[in-house]
């Protein structure tokens, strides 16, 4: 199997309770939309955060990050947005292409992880 500089092929996480955190896009706390997808992308991923943060965890723990984007939407922008967020963390990725959910929304992100047992 290829090995990807960029994302792990599987992830094994420690034992705990799973977090499934729901579809997060670019809304900020005012619930402004972002304008274009590196910005949309960035704040999906702080949104991400802000979920795993108030379980108790954080983003070693992800085991995987499913990405949803806007068809048409060249990624290039969204996973150059992603290292100023996310890092380089080889989390396990999957990237699928959908119908726009709402006006203006080019991506959505959802996570599963762990959360760390005291």
């Amino acid at each position: 199997m290829v090995r990807s500089p960029a994302f792990a092929q599987g992830m094994v996480l420690p034992p705990g309770p799973t977090l499934y955190v729901g579809g997060q896009n670019g809304l900020d706390a005012d619930g402004t939309l972002l304008d274009g997808l590196g910005p949309q992308t960035e704040q999906a991923l702080r949104n991400v955060l802000a979920v795993l943060a108030e379980a108790g965890t954080d983003a070693d723990h992800v085991a995987i990050l499913r990405i949803f984007l806007t068809a048409g939407v060249d990624p290039t922008a969204a996973f150059e947005a992603s290292a100023a967020v996310w890092g380089r963390r080889r989390t396990a990725v999957t990237v699928v292409s959908v119908p726009e959910s709402r006006p203006g929304v080019l991506v959505e992100i959802e996570a599963v992880a762990s959360v760390p047992v005291a």
